[in-house]
């Protein structure tokens, strides 16, 4: 018996629960009242059309925005943790066609109904809920001063209390109150408030599932952008550079053929020409060998190739490996360029005198950070070196986020799905 009483209390549960009831009871009139203005507006100006669109815009805008801050307090009170359920934006859509994405997506006419209908009625359910344990402390303590009201007694409208017996019946009511009734209503009201936060703002298993193909058709597109950039890199350094040098190689040596007779000085002059090229093309060869997947890492690893990249690197880096064991190839050739590109913008335009890179294993998730002390201000412009490494992490179900602030400093922070 004694141990059925207690279960409520022990743990966090019971406290968790009156914190987001009593924080829903200001919050219904803080977020709400907005909401049903906004959809308000939204519905009597459209007749206008073209004066409504900004307030449609809005109305997702502001309620994407609290929508992810409900779902981080279910979080954090509810012990529920709700995915986004809205798919993610098609890259190329105009502004027209995400405002129509937005207004056919059922998740977020269930996220304004939660906003705008379902919070007010907790608010209200949470302010009876704190209304109650109002009226239960004030039972318990009522015989220690109910003797200095007026008239000796207090008046509930319905019931009236007075000195003596009465008051310690109330006293009664007000523990059994405290210790049972009082909290099996706020667990109850919780997990009320818990289903309610799962239905409305997180993903249906058949929208998260049509989320997930999204989210893997914008990968794939990713991986294919990424791997054709660089399929015209490697062609335009061909090109430009070892395949110049060739010609002219095959050039000098066909005018030293010439002269072999006629002018041996000049043809060895010529000979030695086309040495230089062919070692100066076998050097630019190897260079963009490195810069497709360096040997380096795949006989020694991780830290031994961006020990490398480190070391040719005009900028002082510190490096910091810390793998139980190595990734596999994927993996670590993502990592090697992540670091290669940062170092090099870094070397470019952060005007820094130290930088910082440490690659650890957290969660199942190999994370690569890139800091330095420079003058920030380093945005992932499309085309840019920054912007294919997304490309290349995203293609990998990877996360890439850029924090430079103008003065600095810079922090790219990469985390990628690791099962090894």
């Amino acid at each position: 018996m004694i141990d059925f009483l207690a279960r409520p209390w022990r743990g966090s549960a019971l406290w968790n629960a009156l914190a987001y009831n009593a924080l829903s009871v200001p919050l219904c009139f803080l977020i709400s009242v907005p909401i049903i203005v906004l959809v308000g507006l939204s519905i009597g100006l459209a007749v206008t059309f073209v004066v409504a669109i900004p307030f449609v815009w809005l109305t997702f805008l502001v309620t994407a925005m609290l929508g992810s801050m409900e779902r981080s307090r279910a979080a954090a009170l509810l012990n529920v943790n709700l995915a986004s359920p809205h798919a993610a934006p098609v890259p190329g859509y105009s502004w027209w066609m995400r405002l129509i994405k937005r207004f056919t997506s059922a998740s977020r006419w269930r996220e304004i109904a939660f906003l705008g209908l379902a919070l007010p009625v907790f608010g209200a359910l949470g302010a009876l809920l704190l209304a109650l344990w109002a009226l239960l402390l004030i039972l318990v303590a009522l015989p220690f001063f109910v003797s200095s009201l007026p008239a000796h007694s207090a008046d509930f409208g319905i019931l009236r209390i007075h000195s003596h017996f009465p008051s310690v019946v109330g006293l009664v009511v007000g523990v059994a109150g405290l210790i049972y009734v009082a909290p099996q209503c706020s667990i109850a009201l919780a997990a009320l408030e818990r289903q309610t936060s799962r239905w409305l703002l997180g993903p249906r298993s058949r929208s998260a599932l049509a989320q997930k193909v999204d989210e893997l058709e914008v990968s794939r597109g990713a991986a294919v952008d990424s791997a054709e950039a660089e399929r015209r890199r490697i062609e335009r350094d061909l090109h430009d550079g070892a395949q110049q040098r060739l010609v002219t190689l095959a050039m000098d040596l066909g005018r030293a053929r010439e002269r072999f007779d006629t002018d041996p000085a000049g043809a060895r002059q010529l000979v030695d020409d086309a040495h230089e090229e062919a070692k100066a093309a076998l050097k630019e060869l190897r260079g963009l060998a490195r810069g497709i997947h360096p040997a380096i890492l795949t006989d020694r690893g991780l830290d031994a190739a961006l020990s490398v990249v480190l070391a040719r690197c005009p900028v002082p880096v510190s490096l910091s490996v810390d793998l139980p064991k190595r990734p596999n190839a994927a993996l670590e050739s993502a990592a090697y360029f992540v670091v290669a590109e940062a170092l090099t913008n870094v070397a470019k335009h952060a005007k820094a005198s130290r930088a910082e890179v440490s690659v650890v294993l957290k969660n199942r998730r190999l994370v690569i950070e890139v800091h330095d002390n420079g003058v920030g201000g380093a945005v992932a412009l499309d085309g840019s070196g920054l912007d294919g490494l997304s490309d290349r992490v995203s293609a990998l179900g990877g996360s890439m986020k850029l924090l430079s602030p103008i003065n600095g400093p810079t922090i790219l922070t990469v985390e990628l799905p690791c099962e090894s």
